[in-house]
């Protein structure tokens, strides 16, 4: 299995176009995914650079044949004028899917400080090598570290929950009612645009060991103790003066072992954060 996770600032690059396109032609470029996670998406916001202002899921439903889509809004809005918008995250993928859910991350207040709500969105999907695997994407706040570390909390809870299921699931049904018997499985991947550096607590906090389930580092799993590529300040220098390496895959205890390659595209400047590409077999 080949998954991308891409932050893809609402399909904007450093050239200020945006391109929904580009996005999709540069990640079949860095493989052939069969999961596409991206964060960033946008539906209605023409005031963000480049003008925003369709709906991009949508557009993406029709670059990706053969594809199922799932856009989860972190954040949902009416504006003035009455239009409706959305921002958050999606997750594209070929393979036969199980279930999806939506998952609002915690938002407590921070006062003065800028923000916005956030969100998990997790699919459940069948590979053919691995069986059920949950694909878990994430965007974390970006100013608020409270907001940040208790999302961060929030994702690693959230794993132990779904790995407990997988371990005591719940009462079987097939009635057809939605208490039917889902497919729960501990085979995890966590991906995103996180927005901490893996000396951070942040990251301590989602990669702290535990009983019932442990998220690993793709990155540490294969490349041991070299430095991180950076993800994030590559090429476009207005939130900081230093590349830094802030977009994460982590995998869970028993799919750490089936991770084969982790590949991040330094050189592409279709966004301002860099994709990355991992392989699983």
């Amino acid at each position: 299995m080949k998954l991308v996770t891409w932050n893809a600032q609402w399909c904007c690059g450093n050239d200020g176009i945006v391109d929904p396109r580009r996005i999709v032609k540069v990640a079949r470029k860095l493989g052939d995914f069969d999961v596409l996670c991206l964060q960033e998406i946008a539906v209605n916001y023409p005031k963000l650079e480049g003008n925003a202002g369709h709906d991009q899921p949508a557009w993406l439903r029709g670059l990706l044949p053969g594809f199922e889509l799932f856009f989860g809004a972190a954040v949902q809005e009416w504006g003035a004028d009455g239009a409706h918008r959305q921002f958050g995250n999606c997750i594209a993928t070929r393979l036969p899917v199980a279930h999806v859910q939506h998952h609002a991350l915690p938002y407590p207040p921070d006062d003065g400080v800028r923000s916005m709500p956030r969100m998990c969105t997790v699919v459940t999907l069948i590979d053919p090598g691995l069986g059920a695997v949950r694909v878990m994407t994430t965007h974390l706040e970006y100013y608020s570290k409270k907001q940040r570390m208790a999302q961060a909390r929030a994702l690693r809870d959230l794993h132990l929950q779904y790995c407990a299921h997988a371990a005591m699931p719940p009462q079987p049904s097939d009635d057809g009612s939605p208490f039917q018997t889902k497919l729960h499985t501990d085979l995890a991947i966590l991906c995103g645009d996180f927005n901490f550096e893996a000396h951070e607590p942040e990251y301590a906090e989602i990669t702290r060991p535990s009983e019932g389930g442990s998220l690993h580092d793709a990155w540490r799993v294969l490349h041991a103790d070299a430095p991180h590529a950076p993800t994030f300040r590559l090429h476009d220098r207005r939130y900081g003066p230093e590349p830094i390496a802030c977009d994460f895959i982590f995998a869970s205890d028993r799919l750490k072992d089936r991770l084969q390659w982790l590949e991040v595209d330094g050189r592409t400047q279709a966004s301002d954060h860099q994709p990355v590409l991992v392989e699983l077999g």
